[in-house]
């Protein structure tokens, strides 16, 4: 999710700038790392996700897509976590799927499921 849109309350000392800089940074370790990196952050909820995602999608194969803990553990965002996955499901069959618990551990997730 963009953080513009997440309720920052439950963590305090979190606020969308500090959180998309955690973003951006982890963003800079992956392709350091080597990966290509594209990130999709959606903004509307659940009906913002069918149109974004066929956008983001088209015209390119992803290896894994991460869904972040923000739009998995947040119970308002459990439709749009619904959609997300059958989008990606829908538009890029067969491609793998991992969960980090923060922008911190996206690489970790990432080498897990590709076992890299």
């Amino acid at each position: 999710m963009d953080p513009a849109v997440i309720d920052f309350s439950p963590w305090p000392g979190q606020d969308a700038d500090h959180h998309r800089a955690r973003i951006n940074d982890t963003a800079a370790l992956l392709q350091a790392s080597g990966f290509d990196v594209k990130l999709c952050l959606l903004s509307n909820g659940p009906d913002d996700v069918e149109p974004t995602l066929k956008n983001f999608l088209a015209g390119t194969r992803f290896d894994v897509v991460e869904v972040g803990a923000g739009v998995r553990t947040s119970t308002e965002f459990t439709a749009t976590f619904e959609r997300v996955i059958n989008m990606v499901n829908a538009l890029q069959p067969g491609t793998l799927f991992c969960f980090n618990d923060s922008p911190e551990t996206t690489l970790e997730a990432i080498r897990r499921v590709l076992e890299k």
